[in-house]
């Protein structure tokens, strides 16, 4: 089965292109599966059933995983069944008609626009470490871009006089996304000015760097968010997601529609920008009221 799991992992990869972080996740939730099989005594992938898949789905609810987890995991099983049966590898898919568990839909948490503001006059842009910081925010809430994308943006993917960015999303999907006046105005004055001074020799064309001249990683961008949060004195919970929510929840409060939202975004799936609406509108009846005298 662990053949079979690395020839999977190979074919995410090579023929569907995924990243290595999906790669990854795909990976850990089919190992925690395999481990399930072995331990009841299953070592052959071809004597799994609908039965045993279920069994193990409801294991993960025992333990207290997330519904999100769950969900993911039964997506992962599917998908592996799906390749084993086009490779010919089983006989018969025991996956087929399995519901995937529905999933509890938590709002994500936004920012306000004055949060936006405090979080983003944080960084001290009398340092270059500071400028750089302060581009990277300007740049998440301008484009509402996931970490991912934005630490693997190259200075040639920018593009400062028609004012848009190229970048490559889930399963390296490219998309143009439009720049705002701010942002844009930072991206200048970095590139042309701060960036060489990040520079340690060779040059790999990676637009946010580090101080030792390479590319930041999502954990360093994390830090750094999270570091000016607590400098801003913002208690909300936040994530390095949490500019791209806000991102998305401010245009459709200020009248964006769903359709130009989903490209910025660059969601496969409408559904996916759909969740904004729920928030947008959670707010409209937060302030009705807040402010109705017959609320």
């Amino acid at each position: 089965m662990d053949e079979l799991l690395k020839n999977y992992l190979e074919f995410l990869t090579v023929e569907r292109g995924l990243s290595k972080n999906t790669v990854n996740s795909y990976k850990r939730d089919l190992k925690s599966y395999i481990s399930f099989l072995k331990m009841q005594k299953i070592n052959d992938i071809n004597s799994t059933t609908r039965t045993i898949i279920v069994s193990y789905l409801l294991t993960m609810q025992k333990k207290g995983k997330a519904s999100s987890s769950i969900s993911r995991a039964c997506a992962a099983i599917k998908s592996f069944y799906h390749f084993l049966m086009m490779e010919r590898l089983i006989e018969k898919d025991p996956t087929i008609n399995l519901d995937t568990p529905k999933l509890e839909h938590r709002l994500p948490r936004v920012l306000t626009l004055s949060e936006v503001e405090l979080l983003l006059n944080q960084p001290d842009t009398s340092v270059i470490w500071g400028f750089r910081d302060k581009t990277m925010l300007e740049l998440l809430y301008a484009t509402g871009i996931r970490v991912s994308e934005l630490i693997m943006i190259k200075v040639e993917d920018i593009n400062i006089e028609m004012g848009f960015l190229r970048c490559f999303g889930k399963g390296s999907k490219e998309r143009i996304v439009p720049v705002g006046s701010v942002a844009l105005k930072y991206l200048d004055k970095y590139i042309n000015l701060i960036r060489p001074k990040f520079l340690r020799g060779q040059d790999n064309g990676i637009l946010f760097l580090n101080h030792q001249g390479k590319g930041l990683t999502r954990q360093g961008f994390w830090k750094i968010i999270r570091k000016y949060a607590q400098k801003a004195g913002i208690e909300k919970q936040i994530t390095p997601h949490t500019l791209r929510h806000s991102f998305a929840t401010h245009l459709l409060e200020n009248g964006a529609d769903l359709r130009s939202v989903q490209e910025m975004l660059g969601h496969a799936d409408i559904s996916t920008t759909q969740i904004y609406t729920h928030i947008t509108r959670s707010k409209i009846k937060e302030v009705y009221d807040r402010t109705h005298p017959r609320a």
